[in-house]
């Protein structure tokens, strides 16, 4: 049987005292019970919301309520319903990102319109990042996960806008490992190329490349060709690649945010530990699945070691990180950009295709098309605004 209850809406110019004021009053009836909460301030324009049980004597509570509101200069309003319900669980709910370095209203207004679509209720609207990408959280309740995803995905796309959707509570908070591919990803750079521009085979590797991209070699067979053609290159061009190598912009913010989580991070290559492994250490990073060259003398000597990683070697490699790690699979984030990682990203309990092919973002869960890594982060719920606060109080 459901219960009477109180719907109270406050809004006007936000300053301190306000909230404290509201529950001060009703503290003053031992009876009632707070049943929902939710409150934003928009520059400088607060809107509170607060759903109680049904008070002892609710003419006396609006006239007190009228009082506030008169003192405080705020307009309040008071909505009274027999079909109350206790605060939404929040693994009820749904959560809505929307990001895109320049978000226009026509994104908003397609995600709005499907979630009318599939029977949706917005419960809360919150920007969650301002740059260098706008990021906007939708949490909303009535609407099946599959149902919104399939709506969400017939809809036409709009160039440089992200949607994703996830499911709340420990579903989304409870990811401990996150795994992400480096050439493209992790880093700007393929690191096989850098190696082909120091051997003076960058021509005849990259046809090979486009060989592999076009489906006419798989990956293995495209890994043994290229690293062939560095047979007797010195390591010391290894060491020169490493000098070579850019960060993506946000993989350093990301990496230390999620380290603040306790969050283990791993990569996943089908590059090489040479390489990979002095970066890895610089970032605080213990868990490395890559390939690895033959050396001998000090020379290439253009055969790798087995096993490969490849396609399905990636997917092992998060199995095998989850272990290490104790988490399960459902508590994995993959990241990555190509064929090679789908797999992974088939597997791990959050997908992302960052700057990826189509055929990868339609795979994905979902998919970061701006250029910056740590827009990751926003699909975990974590703002922006948490990110500078901690990196502020350590000094970074």
């Amino acid at each position: 049987m459901s219960e009477s209850t109180t719907l109270i809406t406050v809004t006007g110019t936000d300053r301190p005292g306000i909230t404290a004021a509201l529950f001060s009053l009703l503290a003053e009836d031992e009876q009632i019970r707070v049943l929902d909460l939710q409150q934003v301030v928009i520059r400088g324009k607060l809107t509170l919301g607060t759903v109680i049980s049904e008070p002892r004597q609710p003419t006396l509570l609006l006239k007190r309520l009228e009082d506030l509101a008169l003192a405080e200069g705020v307009h309040l309003t008071v909505v009274q319903s027999d079909n109350g319900q206790p605060a939404s669980v929040e693994e009820d709910h749904l959560y809505v990102t929307v990001m895109s370095a320049e978000l226009k209203p026509v994104a908003l207004a397609l995600v709005a319109g499907n979630l009318a679509k599939s029977g949706a209720n917005i419960e809360r609207i919150i920007r969650i990042a301002a740059y260098p990408i706008t990021a906007i959280e939708f949490q909303i309740i009535g609407a099946p996960l599959d149902l919104l995803q399939r709506t969400l995905s017939e809809s036409p796309r709009i160039p440089g806008v992200d949607i994703a959707v996830q499911r709340g509570g420990l579903s989304r908070r409870g990811k401990k490992l996150v795994v992400m591919d480096v050439d493209s990803t992790l880093i700007q750079d393929e690191v096989i190329e850098l190696l082909a521009q120091e051997a003076g085979v960058f021509e005849q590797i990259r046809e090979i490349t486009e060989k592999a991209m076009r489906g006419d070699l798989d990956f293995i067979e495209a890994l043994t060709e290229r690293v062939a053609l560095l047979k007797d290159l010195p390591v010391s061009a290894i060491e020169a690649v490493q000098k070579q190598i850019r960060l993506t912009p946000g993989a350093r913010t990301l990496i230390r945010t999620l380290k603040r989580l306790d969050h283990r991070i791993g990569l996943v290559s089908g590059g090489f530990h040479e390489v990979i492994d002095p970066l890895a250490a610089e970032l605080g990073i213990s868990l490395v699945a890559a390939n690895r060259l033959e050396i001998f003398d000090g020379l290439l000597t253009g055969r790798v070691i087995p096993p490969i990683i490849d396609r399905a070697g990636k997917a092992r490699a998060l199995q095998d990180f989850a272990k290490q790690a104790g988490v399960r699979l459902s508590q994995t984030v993959a990241i990555g950009d190509g064929a090679n990682d789908l797999d992974m990203l088939a597997i791990a309990g959050l997908g992302i295709a960052f700057n990826a092919k189509q055929v990868v973002q339609d795979a994905a869960d979902t998919s970061v098309s701006a250029p910056f890594l740590d827009g990751v982060l926003y699909l975990l719920g974590i703002t922006r605004e948490e990110v500078e606060n901690a990196d502020r109080s350590s000094g970074v």
